[in-house]
């Protein structure tokens, strides 16, 4: 063996892995759509401005959107990237769902 080949890294990756790991974080992103979702429902009749609808409607969209994101631009990355890339999504779906949240106990104003 040349020492070419014995540095150069499998570019293959088992699926089952990865795979996993985009269960795992399927479910904790799914997990916040489900929260936002239940946050929304005791709102609904409750007379809000349409600023603050919009802020519920992406608090449940976002994080569909950023999952989709993420998985898009590390598709052929490894799979420390891939957790990476999708831990830090995770982060900007949960401070934006901490914004939504103070805005709306605020009042909307």
């Amino acid at each position: 063996m040349s020492a070419e080949t014995m540095t150069t890294v499998d570019p293959r990756r088992p699926r089952w892995i990865l795979y996993t790991l985009l269960g795992v974080f399927g479910l904790l992103y799914a997990y916040a759509v489900w929260n936002a979702v239940a946050y929304m429902i005791p709102l609904v009749g409750m007379a809000l401005d349409a600023t603050t609808w919009v802020a519920l409607v992406l608090a449940i969209a976002m994080p569909v959107i950023v999952f989709v994101l993420a998985v898009a631009l590390t598709r052929r990355r490894g799979l420390g990237a891939v957790a990476l890339v999708l831990l830090a999504g995770l982060g900007v779906v949960a401070v934006f769902w901490l914004d939504v949240v103070g805005y709306t106990l605020s009042g909307g104003h």
